[in-house]
């Protein structure tokens, strides 16, 4: 989020008696988006059993009741209860049980044991969504200009949280469904195809001729800390693909020994290849595996994904990589991958296709704080500055990333063994 927007761009300039009608329409607009990103959270949950909303996969995945109740817990912890004084908690040990990673805001249930509470019920987190949901629309129907300044900038962050969480739903649940035999799909139907009509064309490669560039966020629409404040950088001349890597030539990688071939990894991938005994990517089954009992042989490979098990699609781009298997890959073809001021420079040349939609995309930038940077005051000073460590950054949106929710200056983060996020992979070469 921007300065501006924590500042005057969310209250109307003149006079007191003229700020009332403006700040109404405002909070009104707010409130409407407010019902249209909690309402997509519940439908996204919908189809799943209360069972299924419960599971846990991994330390690094949350259960799908987590999430629900976890945002809701951000607008409670963060709007509600210090901004509206009349506000009463549904439960007050939702505070420690779903806090994340605040600790301004009090104690926490740990990360890995999520999955350990079946109690409260889903029904019960689903109570509580509508306790603090009724709560944020009456103080946006009642709120004041000095209530409104403090406050709009919250709940704008709360959302775009939320949108988070939307991904984060899909791409837990995946790896969760991905460790039952059963492979259950989560959307029995057909997805809209990712293929490009020429994806089946060789990689264009699209010239910049570097220079002194300026990347990230500026302007009055919000934007996430870590992306700002906008500054110069200075890039040597390069060349970007025009489009994502497909699943067919990453299959090339790996029937070449990709995956036993030491000289193109970094030291830390091979470690990992080695000690989690990577032959694919995550989501990647080979024909005669006994998941696939009663699936047709057709291809060497199937994929299991969103809508259960499918035959590889070679045109379709390659997803549910670490960044150690998009730099060995690269590697391979004679490349590298894009620094992540190459890409968001080069997202603004003709020609480039697949930006967002398909897949995040790694780049060789470790998560560092911009020049300048300042993390936003109070409890959200933890939102993003404190895990500027240890993480890669992946520029875009993938197939999983709500609509809007996406710009060409977004700072996506993840460590770099990350492997059940939609990411695949687009090239870079030095020209």
């Amino acid at each position: 989020m921007t300065a501006s927007l924590l500042e005057s761009d969310l209250l109307p300039h003149g006079s007191a008696a003229a700020r009332a009608p403006a700040i109404g329409s405002l909070a009104a607009d707010l409130a409407a988006r407010h019902v249209r990103v909690r309402s997509h959270t519940l439908a996204l949950a919908a189809p799943l059993s209360a069972e299924d909303q419960n599971v846990q996969s991994m330390p690094d995945a949350s259960p799908v009741k987590w999430h629900l109740a976890h945002t809701t817990w951000f607008f409670e912890a963060v709007v509600l209860r210090p901004h509206m004084p009349d506000y009463r908690p549904y439960d007050t040990r939702f505070f420690y049980l779903f806090n994340s990673y605040y600790e301004s805001l009090g104690p926490r249930h740990t990360r890995a044991q999520r999955g350990l509470l079946t109690r409260p019920s889903l029904d019960e987190v689903l109570a509580y969504r509508a306790h603090v949901d009724a709560a944020v629309q009456k103080l946006l129907q009642e709120c004041e200009a000095d209530v409104w300044k403090r406050v709009a900038p919250l709940i704008t962050l709360g959302l775009h949280h939320e949108q988070q969480h939307q991904e984060l739903i899909l791409t837990d649940l995946l790896h969760a469904f991905s460790c039952n035999p059963l492979l259950p799909a989560y959307e029995p139907m057909e997805s809209p195809s990712l293929r490009l009509a020429q994806a089946c064309e060789p990689i264009g490669w699209l010239h910049h001729p570097g220079g002194v560039q300026r990347v990230g966020h500026e302007g009055e629409e919000f934007a996430f800390d870590n992306e700002t404040p906008r500054h110069p950088v200075l890039l040597q001349p390069f060349r970007m693909a025009d489009r994502l890597v497909t699943c067919g030539e990453y299959a090339q990688f790996v029937a070449d020994g990709g995956y036993r071939r030491p000289s193109l990894w970094l030291s830390d991938g091979w470690a990992m290849v080695q000690a989690q005994n990577w032959q694919a990517p995550l989501y990647w089954v080979p024909a005669g595996d006994p998941r696939l009992s009663g699936v047709p042989a057709s291809t060497q490979w199937h994929v299991f994904g969103l809508n259960g098990v499918r035959p590889m699609d070679p045109l379709t781009p390659v997803m549910h990589l670490s960044f150690y298997e998009a730099a060995a890959y690269a590697e391979w073809a004679g490349a590298r991958l894009p620094t992540e001021f190459e890409w968001e420079t080069a997202s603004r040349m003709e020609g480039m296709r697949q930006l967002t939609g398909h897949a995040w995309q790694w780049t060789r930038s470790s998560y560092d704080p911009y020049p300048g940077f300042k993390p936003l005051a109070g409890a959200v000073a933890e939102y993003n500055g404190k895990f500027m460590v240890g993480q890669m950054i992946l520029r875009g949106g993938s197939l999983a990333t709500p609509e809007g929710h996406t710009r060409t200056t977004y700072r996506n983060f993840f460590p770099p063994s990350a492997r059940w996020q939609f990411s695949g992979i687009r090239l870079a070469k030095d020209d």
